[in-house]
């Protein structure tokens, strides 16, 4: 049994060393590995051998990978993909048949709505939608066809959170699949697994990398569940290469440390707007105003690095914020050590109705920052500079 902490399961997990004894992990950039002889081939094409046959199966570089991400989350196995997207289209396109039925918490990623709206539907795979203060009424939603339920906590942009022990109880007892996106979050601040999750998934292009460099998702979970996803995975060719894995596995090695100041700095940014006159609100999981702030220091560890706000003066005054940021990078992306500011409106989530944005409280004026691992005093700068 494994006892040691994150910290040092993130650090010490590594592939077994080859002759030439190095001590970092090598990169694999193979696109297929060589056999004994023809019993070998056959034998592993066969599966009755665990080994490395092509990349687009398994490298030795996406399995360290996948197996630091199992140990985080405390799951049972995992496939890696070229990008969060390609882990939640290939996670539900694995599990899903025709006429099935998914439930869903409203808000979540733009890219993720698509599916549910646009993709799923030509495939006779339907969804309800509930809103995340209305959990009570999951049940209601559920039919002879439902099969999974799927919401994020933190939610993406509003940074909603959802009692993961109540939709896991909710889950089990009518067997569903329970899906959580952790990416938020990270697997250091919280783990669903342990609140009922099935399965996690992660945009390792946010936090996991933290540097803006490469694009990446993850599913682990159940073993049972991603063998589906593995062998739907492997026809269809959706997964991680080697180099952006290897990238990936030094990455985790600082994860916590790297969480840590983002949280430290996203919650003195977040108490700083608090009190702004020149904001209407603010949304951070571990400011005590939070709706869900209990919720939320039941499950995870700290806030994450995302904070929400909506500035005074709708679309307008939020263009002239957005202009006026000197230092901060203007981008769609999150979790970098660069901070980042976001506006949801017309960016990630533009693909949505004015009407679906309202129900998911996405407003014209709200802004979503990235807080990243700048010194907190110029990051409340600029952005009290561009309030001005």
């Amino acid at each position: 049994m494994n006892n040691k902490k994150f910290e040092t399961n993130a650090i010490r997990t590594q592939l077994e060393r080859s002759q030439f004894l190095e001590h970092s992990s090598p990169m694999y950039l193979t696109s297929s590995f060589v056999f004994d002889d023809a019993e070998d081939m056959r034998a592993s094409f066969a599966e009755e051998k665990e080994r490395n046959i092509y990349s687009r199966y398994a490298n030795p570089n996406t399995s360290e990978f996948i197996e630091k991400v199992c140990q985080m989350e405390g799951a049972e196995s995992g496939f890696a993909f070229a990008s969060g997207m390609a882990a939640v289209f290939s996670t539900f396109a694995a599990l899903l048949d025709s006429g099935d039925h998914v439930i869903s918490a409203r808000s979540i990623f733009g890219s993720t709505h698509g599916l549910f709206d646009s993709v799923f539907p030509k495939w006779n795979i339907d969804h309800s939608y509930f809103k995340i203060d209305e959990v009570d009424t999951i049940e209601s939603l559920i039919t002879p066809n439902t099969k999974i339920l799927y919401a994020e906590s933190p939610t993406n942009p509003g940074v909603d959170i959802l009692d993961l022990k109540v939709l896991g109880r909710i889950a089990k007892k009518n067997n569903l699949i329970f899906i959580i996106d952790n990416c938020f979050a990270s697997p250091y601040l919280q783990q669903p697994i342990k609140f009922g999750a099935d399965l996690v998934i992660h945009s390792g292009t946010k936090l996991m990398d933290g540097q803006g460099r490469v694009l990446a998702g993850i599913t682990v979970g159940t073993a049972a569940l991603i063998d589906k996803i593995y062998r739907f995975s492997r026809i269809t060719g959706p997964s991680l290469s080697p180099f952006n894995a290897w990238v990936l596995s030094k990455s985790l090695e600082t994860l916590a440390v790297r969480v840590d100041r983002h949280c430290e700095n996203a919650l003195k940014l977040a108490e700083f707007l608090e009190g702004h006159e020149g904001v209407n609100w603010v949304k951070y999981p571990f400011l005590k105003s939070h709706p869900q702030h209990e919720i939320a220091k039941k499950q995870m560890k700290a806030g994450g690095c995302v904070v929400a706000f909506e500035v005074k003066g709708g679309l307008e005054a939020g263009r002239k914020f957005f202009d006026a940021i000197e230092m901060l990078s203007l981008s769609a992306n999150l979790g970098d050590s660069r901070s980042i500011v976001t506006h949801p409106a017309s960016t990630t989530h533009s693909k949505l109705s004015v009407e679906e944005r309202n129900q998911t409280g996405i407003t014209d004026g709200m802004v979503r920052v990235s807080v990243g691992l700048e010194h907190i005093d110029d990051i409340i700068a600029d952005i009290e500079q561009a309030l001005q």
